[in-house]
């Protein structure tokens, strides 16, 4: 997994989780959160190639931002406590973020996620 930082909608240029971390591989994807005990406040998970996810033996309650393939949000879940499943559909990758941070950060459906490296200022569509 890579470290990186998504940004919100770029008309407004807010961030959107600062530590984020690219689940693209399917071990990384299988494990995804499991074993953590939370999310700290800018800190997530992306997953990618993603249309559903669950929360089965999670310790925490979860926000979940899905993304179309032109990293357009089309579905936030918010606090989607263990033992839970959520999908949204046409959904390409999911951002899960701690409970109540999507909201926190202004994160809503037609919002436009892009990434950018800690390397590189460059940003490209998620």
């Amino acid at each position: 997994m890579s470290r990186l930082t998504l940004i919100s909608d770029h008309a407004r240029g807010t961030a959107v989780c600062e530590r984020c971390h690219v689940a693209d591989r399917p071990l990384a994807r299988m494990r995804g959160l499991l074993g953590r005990s939370g999310l700290a406040a800018g800190e997530g998970l992306l997953l990618r190639p993603a249309g559903s996810i669950h929360t089965h033996f999670m310790r925490f309650a979860i926000d979940a931002v899905f993304l179309d393939t032109d990293s357009h949000v089309i579905a936030v879940r918010s606090a989607i406590r263990p033992w839970r499943m959520a999908r949204a559909r046409g959904a390409k990758a999911v951002l899960e973020l701690g409970a109540g941070e999507a909201a926190r950060r202004g994160i809503a459906a037609g919002d436009v996620l892009l990434v950018g490296t800690a390397e590189a200022d460059a940003h490209a569509p998620v």
